[in-house]
């Protein structure tokens, strides 16, 4: 027998790439299906879920994402950076004392369309993942105390209790409104006034 047969017959080596297409295909309907399942339903969503999303077995979720946690880690940094491309106009277009409002405003009306990152903003656990955004809020929310726009008392901790402490109220809801997210925006802002 011809040893080029022989190898050219072997299970599995002519197929390697299409194998290695199929699972780059499945790895992408299973995180397309992850971003909707979550944003529809936040942290509540499971991993069966996700699989029939995306019409594939539950061991296939698990091949990309071991653990649930590792699959709302990759949807919570993914929604994070469309938060970037949402926000980042609203605050750049924004005189500087104004700045925080933007993006207050802007924030909650991505948060009315997304349940995953509501509730990840007011879960302590998930401070690694949204950590970033506090940053910024309060960077944003220091600007503001300075050009007087926000009272000289406020605090970290007041953005994780009003702001966040809001976004997950309307979550528990199930308010999905962007008109209604905006108004506690707003409310949110005169809370912090001075």
């Amino acid at each position: 027998m011809d040893p080029a047969q022989t190898t050219s017959q072997e299970p599995g080596r002519d197929d390697a790439p299409r194998r290695r297409a199929d699972a780059r295909r499945n790895h992408d309907r299973v995180f397309a299906a992850a971003l909707e399942v979550f944003a529809e339903t936040g942290l509540q969503g499971t991993v069966p879920q996700v699989a029939e999303r995306a019409e594939v077995g539950k061991a296939t979720v698990y091949r990309s994402y071991p653990t649930k946690e590792d699959l709302v880690a990759a949807v919570v940094q993914h929604r994070m950076g469309k938060l970037e491309q949402v926000t980042g106009p609203a605050v750049q277009q924004a005189a500087p004392a104004r700045a925080f409002d933007a993006f207050v405003l802007a924030l909650f009306g991505h948060l009315a369309q997304d349940r995953l990152l509501s509730q990840a903003l007011a879960d302590l656990r998930s401070t690694p993942y949204t950590g970033p955004l506090l940053d910024r809020l309060t960077t944003l929310m220091e600007e503001a105390k300075s050009a007087g726009a926000v009272r000289r008392d406020a605090d970290r901790q007041d953005l994780r209790v009003v702001l966040c402490g809001i976004a997950l109220q309307l979550v528990n809801l199930d308010e999905r409104n962007p008109d209604v997210w905006r108004r506690y925006g707003e409310l949110t802002l005169l809370a912090l006034r001075p």
